[in-house]
């Protein structure tokens, strides 16, 4: 069950996306400012976050943490954007490529997740079945995993799946069986085309997709606007 009070939310809200989050394990080694990761960036090009909508055509968003349409009922980001390291975001070229030969794309849920974000989330949600725990960090939080399903391009309609995004149910899990038989083929679609391209679902989510390698990206709590206000200062000095 989702548990909502929303005058508890709006609190919580208030207090960790700003600038004093709390982290939970003192050792975790978070990114937190611009300056850090430009740093990161000139050690390690691979480590830039790249913009998906601007990188792949075609790439429907639908990015419900930027709207109430979530479990939290709040508006946790104030950009519907989504981000993904170098490496992720050529992969997903690839899956989108491949959908495309049968008139289907992406649509994109959520993609980078501030940690400031992952926190709020287990605030309200203490399950780490279906949230991260801020001990040690969301996929999210690295750029290294992504929210998704597959849309008819024709249409621009979802593709039916299991349950809709963020289903904290048995149902929602990617080996369960009790489904219609065109259900299951969608979904083994989207599983099989991702993984053919790197990635790994998760196995209490039919939607979340890890990239293979994830590890070797740091954490980040750096907001979108932030990363947005980043990358137009580089293009005016280039």
């Amino acid at each position: 069950m989702r548990i909502i009070i929303a005058g508890f939310f709006v609190l919580i809200l208030t207090t960790l996306m700003g600038q004093n989050t709390r982290v939970y394990n003192k050792n975790l080694e978070i990114v937190s400012s611009v300056e850090e990761y430009t740093k990161q960036l000139q050690e390690n090009p691979n480590f830039e976050l790249i913009d998906l909508e601007d990188f792949i055509p075609g790439l429907v968003l639908d990015i419900r943490y930027a709207t109430e349409n979530n479990f939290t009922h709040q508006k946790v980001y104030k950009s519907p954007k989504a981000f993904v390291r170098w490496p992720v975001a050529k992969s997903l070229a690839f899956v989108q490529e491949e959908l495309a030969k049968q008139n289907l794309g992406l649509k994109i849920f959520d993609a980078y997740r501030p940690y400031a974000a992952t926190v709020l989330f287990y605030e309200i949600y203490k399950d780490t079945t279906f949230v991260a725990s801020p001990w040690s960090g969301s996929r999210h939080n690295r750029g290294a995993a992504v929210d998704l399903s597959i849309v008819d391009l024709e249409t621009g309609e979802e593709i039916q799946m299991p349950t809709g995004f963020d289903d904290f149910t048995e149902v929602a899990s990617p080996d369960y069986s009790k489904l219609p038989k065109n259900v299951l083929e969608n979904r083994e679609l989207l599983i099989n085309t991702m993984q053919k391209h790197g990635f790994k679902v998760y196995e209490a989510e039919w939607w979340h997709y890890d990239f293979v390698g994830w590890q070797e990206f740091p954490l980040m709590d750096i907001s979108f606007e932030e990363l947005q206000k980043q990358k137009n200062i580089e293009k005016v000095f280039k």
